[in-house]
């Protein structure tokens, strides 16, 4: 088992902070972060800005110049060893004369090969591997997520009263949440690669799916609606809106062509999928999603499609932001609506469960399995 040591954990970690700066520009490529120390010290800095751009490794090799030779190099994923949009990184660490690479975790994908870290030691680059795995492998859940099942990171988002409502029973939901919680849900869109509702909630809401993010401008994701009967109506807010986020409405494979063609003539792509039980197959529509590129995909609501997400087993992560209301009735719009388990032992677990502040609201996340 390989020791490390704490000046080891604390440049990889500035390696993660760095990796961060390109959260909402990599996809489909991951996060990556890389400083290079000489004699104890930083000497180039350097992480992943935007697909198409030079990696990591090339950036902080580049900022340390002649003080690369002999150095150290921390990486928070596997040096690339393949030519894709960018030379391989192997052949630019090996240039510089580096003389260590500490990575934090190996590449997930098994579509590529060549193992930067073997090409490494096989030419005398010592490599540790490991440092801060768990914390890396958490930065990119959504790259290990698609890369190794071709489909989707999932993650489910809601805002809820006290008592579990979404909405009042008119259908009333602006706000349930704070400020600051819908300030971070601009941030997760900007984030992810596509959004998710339901037709009801376009009806309802109108919403724009956009992303907002304070301070910067936002990358819209792919706008994603679940209309069996292809029932969307062409002054939805979706069809007219300064973005370049492509549509996609999601039918049964029994709507008309005339109707299809009616929205395809918005700019929207229509995708018709069969039904199963009344609705739309997710298990289904996750590969169709996964073979377009999209790597990871928040769900936004409403009732139905929370529910139907959570039954297909196709959610990685929930983030459910609790706000200080209570509607104090039995007639709102609940989380879930249709039904659920008969017993307790039916319900869905979650793991690694975390609780967060936005303001007054109350946000917990977790995973499934």
């Amino acid at each position: 088992m390989q020791e490390y040591k704490d000046k080891d954990t604390v440049f990889m970690r500035y390696a993660l902070e760095l990796a961060e700066k390109g959260r909402g520009s990599t996809s489909p490529n991951p996060m990556v972060g890389a400083v290079v120390v000489k004699d104890g010290s930083i000497s180039g800095r350097g992480y992943h800005g935007f697909v198409g751009g030079p990696h990591a490794e090339v950036n902080a090799i580049n900022d340390a110049g002649e003080n690369a030779k002999g150095a150290d190099l921390y990486v928070t994923l596997e040096p690339c060893n393949h030519q894709g949009r960018t030379p391989p990184c192997t052949h630019k660490i090996l240039e510089s004369g580096i003389r260590r690479v500490f990575v934090a975790m190996n590449d997930p994908n098994p579509d590529v090969t060549g193992g930067g870290n073997e090409y490494l030691r096989a030419r005398g680059v010592s490599v540790i591997s490991g440092i801060c795995e768990k914390e890396a492998r958490l930065q990119n859940e959504v790259f290990v997520k698609y890369v190794q099942s071709k489909t989707p990171f999932v993650l489910l988002k809601c805002a809820a009263t006290l008592d579990g409502y979404i909405a009042t029973r008119s259908g009333d939901s602006k706000w349930v949440s704070g400020e600051q919680s819908r300030a971070y849900v601009h941030e997760l869109r900007h984030w992810l690669d596509g959004i998710m509702v339901g037709i009801g909630t376009v009806r309802n809401d109108n919403p724009s799916l956009t992303a907002r993010p304070e301070g910067k401008k936002g990358r819209d994701p792919v706008r994603i609606i679940l209309d069996s009967q292809l029932s969307v109506s062409p002054d939805a807010k979706i069809f007219h809106q300064d973005s370049d986020a492509q549509n996609i409405i999601v039918c049964g494979d029994n709507v008309p062509h005339d109707r299809k063609k009616m929205i395809r003539d918005m700019g929207a792509k229509v995708l018709s999928l069969p039904l199963k039980e009344g609705r739309i197959d997710l298990e289904q529509l996750m590969i169709h999603l996964g073979d377009m590129g999209i790597t990871g995909l928040l769900i936004e609501g409403g009732s139905r499609v929370i529910a139907s997400a959570l039954k297909a087993r196709i959610v990685d992560k929930i983030m459910f932001f609790y706000a200080p209301k209570i509607l104090g009735g039995d007639d709102g719009f609940p989380i879930c609506r249709g039904t659920g388990p008969e017993r307790m032992a039916g319900s869905i677990p979650l793991r690694d469960m975390n609780v967060r502040r936005f303001g007054e609201d109350v946000m917990v996340e977790g995973y499934i399995d």
